[in-house]
């Protein structure tokens, strides 16, 4: 094979979120005469973004003070009403704001579209010089004769299925840099080899998740609130032992978005997550909103929620990780946004003062330093027991406890106790201990089905190249995972992705349908026996979102 080409930078982010973008342009406001480029797996910039979202602008307004006043969309619909449902089968019940801690609030947050959130920041960015590569995903880490990170190459194009090379071939290409920084989101494919070749997580908990599921719709206009916040809990996934909860954001142009969010740590292996959110929408006081309305896109994306505990060491020789891939997610206020954009720029920081220091290859140390003693500690360190507590003791004690844990540490009252986790992959059951759920079928009014839903996420991937959900013993799902757990990731893949066809035959077949991925990571994190690999696929595959 020919030498792949190469071209030098001064720093290379892997991540054309928000963590990264705001990393890069805090690069070049600290020395304009930087070199920083933003690799992104997604078509364009914000084609892979999914979040509720509400974002607290603490972050963006140290970025970009003149953010309102200069074009951002973000700053069109201000939160103005907050709400937290518990939810029965036939009822709600409201949460007093009295009773929720003051850091629960949204007030002064603003919700709108996380992805055109990131398109307005690659504008901002490649004005001030930054170099952004849409479409080309980073597919390799690079490493020196020392073991340090020296960059990433892109993955090789026109590859077919059996590895041969299309009439299209092109070889990837090989960035190299001073230092690189990862902001891959949760569960990134490299941020995975990272984690394991520097034992970063040698010293906190494991990182846990939860599988969000989103839609927007546009309802009638009399129903339209804008700035209206909901979250909700309870039902349905209390009567399975689950937990987890939905939102119902009022954002502009008279669109909700609607959200559903299953905790991954779920022992019954029946449990669909899609259905779940399907049975939610049929809830008394959430089908009327959507009633006469229509919906316009589907996505899907796994969440970190380990909190502050599950944070690894973020910085090794060469690099360090930022946002989402390092997880700083506040799991109660169901953000996470300003947190990463806070990291991306303190990690921003600490490079470009290394580079000015004529430093390359080395471990920045003053960035963790830096995040650990900054406002996301400060943050993260109050709701630390909040996930742990629910998942220990249930939703209904278990959320007692973590308010009662939430309020005495905004209190200051000392509490030594520090919960743990265990790795989601872990919690799911033997099939024979529980009996099938039976969902209802969709209505295709308010409840629809997977292929349909993935049809309105825009996904698409390249004909006749290698699977990108790599099996590490392909014998595993028909052995193990069938006879055992009742095939499980027929059920928690948002997107139908995988399924077992032969059964009632007597002779099962696991077959992977790749082309609907919408990149979630769900089954990277739930597989029981951890024999699914998620890698990136040829650039500018999967989901292609609109105004997520």
């Amino acid at each position: 094979m020919s030498e792949r080409e190469s071209m030098p930078y001064d720093v290379v982010i892997v991540g054309g979120g928000v963590a990264g973008l705001s990393a890069a342009i805090r690069l070049k406001q600290v020395n304009d005469a930087l070199e920083v480029c933003v690799l992104e797996k997604g078509s364009e910039i914000g084609a892979h973004i999914l979040s509720g979202a509400v974002v607290d602008p603490r972050a963006l307004d140290e970025l970009l003070p003149d953010w309102r006043e200069d074009g951002c969309p973000m700053a069109e619909v201000p939160v103005t009403d907050n709400w937290h449902w518990v939810l029965t089968k036939g009822k709600k019940f409201n949460m007093p704001h009295a009773m929720m801690p003051p850091l629960l609030s949204n007030k002064g947050n603003y919700t709108g579209s996380l992805g055109n959130l990131s398109r307005w920041l690659a504008e901002k960015a490649e004005g001030l010089g930054v170099e952004i590569f849409p479409g080309f995903p980073a597919a390799e880490i690079l490493y020196d004769d020392n073991g340090a990170v020296r960059g990433v190459a892109t993955g090789d194009m026109g590859v077919a299925a059996d590895g041969s090379h299309k009439a299209d071939y092109a070889q990837g290409m090989e960035l190299h840099a001073k230092y690189t920084l990862f902001a891959e989101g949760a569960r990134g494919s490299l941020t995975k080899q990272l984690k394991a070749k520097y034992d970063l997580e040698a010293n906190c908990e494991p990182q846990v998740y939860g599988l969000g599921i989103k839609e927007l719709w546009d309802i009638e206009p009399g129903k339209h609130v804008p700035g209206r916040v909901v979250h909700t809990q309870g039902w349905p996934l209390s009567e399975s032992e689950s937990w987890g909860g939905g939102f119902i954001y009022h954002q502009a142009n008279g669109q909700v978005a609607i959200g559903f969010v299953t905790a991954l740590d779920y022992k019954n292996p029946y449990v669909h997550p899609f259905e779940e959110f399907q049975r939610w929408k049929q809830h008394p006081d959430i089908r009327p909103l959507l009633e006469g309305g229509k919906r316009v896109s589907y996505g899907a994306r796994a969440i970190n929620e380990g909190g502050w505990q599950s944070v690894p060491k973020l910085g090794f020789p060469g690099g360090a990780l930022i946002g989402c891939a390092a997880g700083f997610v506040n799991v109660p206020r169901i953000k996470g946004s300003h947190t990463a954009m806070k990291s991306g720029m303190l990690a921003a920081e600490a490079m470009a003062d290394a580079i000015a220091a004529d430093r390359e290859h080395d471990e920045v140390s003053e960035y963790e330093a830096n995040l650990r003693s900054s406002w996301i500690a400060e943050e993260l360190k109050k709701v630390q027991n909040a996930e742990p507590a629910v998942a220990k003791f249930g939703g209904s004690l278990g959320t007692i406890l973590a308010g009662a844990d939430m309020w005495m540490r905004t209190l200051k009252i000392g509490l030594p106790v520090k919960m743990k986790h265990h790795r989601d992959c872990e919690q799911l059951q033997r099939a024979d201990l529980y009996k099938p759920i039976e969902y209802p079928k969709p209505d295709g009014v308010i409840s629809f089905d997977r292929l349909s839903s993935v049809f309105l996420s825009n996904t698409n991937h390249a004909e006749d190249q290698p699977c990108h959900l790599q099996l590490t013993d392909p014998d595993v799902p028909v052995k193990i995972n069938l006879p055992v757990f009742a095939g499980p990731a027929a059920r928690y893949c948002p997107a139908g992705v995988y399924e077992y066809v032969g059964v009632e035959e007597g002779d099962p077949k696991f077959v992977i349908n790749a082309q609907n991925c919408v990149h979630c990571k769900t089954c990277d994190i739930k597989d029981p026996t951890q024999n699914i690999n998620w890698v990136t696929p040829e650039g500018g595959g999967g989901p292609n979102y609109p105004n997520m």
